[in-house]
C-alpha cells in the first residue's frame, strides 16, 4: 500500500517529460526580423527579412491560410508602444515549410500591412506561433522621416477631370550615401499616396530635375557621378504609375531620345557644373 503514491509520481514525472520532449522548446526555434535599412523615406515599402531556424523535431508548415502555424510581423510606435493594427488580411511572406534542421529568410514589405502616417520611430517584430507557442524576434528600430526637397512636378488629366498628381523629389542619406527619391500623391477627385521609389544615389552639385510629358510618362534626371547622369522613367495615368526603367548617360545634352529633348524644351535643360563638386546647390 506504501508503494502506491511512488508508484503514481514516477508515472506521472515520466508523463510530463514525455509531453516537454514532444514540444519544441524556445531555443529550438528561432526567429529574427532584419531591417534593410534603418530609416526610410515616408511612402516607401519598407523591405524586411525574417530569419527562421528550426532546430526541433517538429514540421514548421505555413503553407496553408488556415495553418495552425502562422509567422507575421507587430509594429508599434516607440514612444508610446502603440500597436498598429493590419490594413488587409494578406500573408507577410511567402508560403513556405521547414523540416527539422532547416532554416530559411523570407522577404517582407511592412507597408503593404500596415499604414505608416506618422514621421516617427517604429518598433517592429516577427512572430512565429507554432504549437501553440510564441518565438518571437527581438524588436528592431527604424525611422520614418519626411526627405528633404529637391524639385516637384504637377501632372494634370485631359481624361480625368479634377484630379491632379503632384511629384516632388526629395534626397535623404542611405547608407553613407546621399540617395534620391521620387514621393508622389493625388489631389482633387482622389487622395490617394503612391509608393516612393528610390532612384539611387545622387551627387548634389546640379540639381535634379523631374518633368511630365504630354504621353503621360514622367522622367526624372538627376546626377550620379561626377561623369554620369541617370534617367529614370515612370508611366502615369489615372489609375496607373509605374516605374518603367532607367537609362546611363556620359552627357545628357547630346542625347537624341525625342522625349529627352521634350524633357529639356519644358525644363530648360540641366546646366553646366558651376560649382566645386564637394558644395551643394
Amino acid at each position: 500500500m506504501k508503494r502506491t503514491p511512488t508508484i503514481l509520481l514516477s508515472l506521472l514525472a515520466a508523463c510530463l517529460v514525455r509531453t516537454a520532449s514532444a514540444a519544441a522548446l524556445p531555443t529550438e526555434i528561432t526567429v529574427q526580423l532584419v531591417m534593410t535599412y534603418d530609416v526610410y523615406v515616408a511612402g516607401e515599402r519598407i523591405r524586411a527579412i525574417v530569419d527562421v531556424a528550426n532546430a526541433s523535431a517538429d514540421v514548421i508548415d505555413c503553407r496553408k491560410p488556415d495553418a495552425a502555424d502562422r509567422l507575421f510581423v507587430e509594429v508599434f510606435r516607440a514612444h508610446d508602444q502603440h500597436r498598429y493594427e493590419r490594413i488587409n488580411a494578406k500573408p507577410f511572406v511567402a508560403p513556405f515549410a521547414l523540416l527539422s534542421g532547416e532554416g530559411q529568410k523570407l522577404e517582407t514589405f511592412l507597408a503593404d500591412h500596415f499604414r505608416f502616417d506618422e514621421n516617427t520611430r517604429y518598433l517592429a517584430r516577427a512572430v512565429l506561433v507554432h504549437g501553440g507557442m510564441r518565438f518571437e524576434s527581438s524588436l528592431k528600430s527604424f525611422d520614418m522621416v519626411p526627405g528633404l526637397p529637391c524639385g516637384n512636378a504637377l501632372q494634370m488629366f485631359s481624361n480625368r477631370d479634377g484630379l491632379q498628381r503632384h511629384f516632388e523629389l526629395v534626397h535623404w542619406g542611405r547608407d553613407q550615401v546621399e540617395h534620391i527619391f521620387l514621393k508622389s500623391h493625388d489631389s482633387g477627385t482622389s487622395d490617394r499616396s503612391w509608393r516612393t521609389t528610390d532612384l539611387g544615389p545622387v551627387l548634389r552639385v546640379t540639381p535634379p530635375k523631374v518633368s511630365v510629358m504630354p504621353t503621360g510618362e514622367v522622367l526624372v534626371l538627376h546626377r550620379a557621378t561626377q561623369d554620369k547622369f541617370l534617367l529614370s522613367t515612370f508611366w502615369s495615368l489615372p489609375d496607373i504609375l509605374e516605374f518603367r526603367g532607367r537609362e546611363v548617360m556620359a552627357d545628357p545634352e547630346v542625347v537624341g531620345a525625342e522625349r529627352v529633348k521634350e524633357f529639356y524644351k519644358e525644363t530648360g535643360g540641366i546646366e553646366p557644373v558651376k560649382k566645386a563638386w564637394w558644395k551643394f546647390w
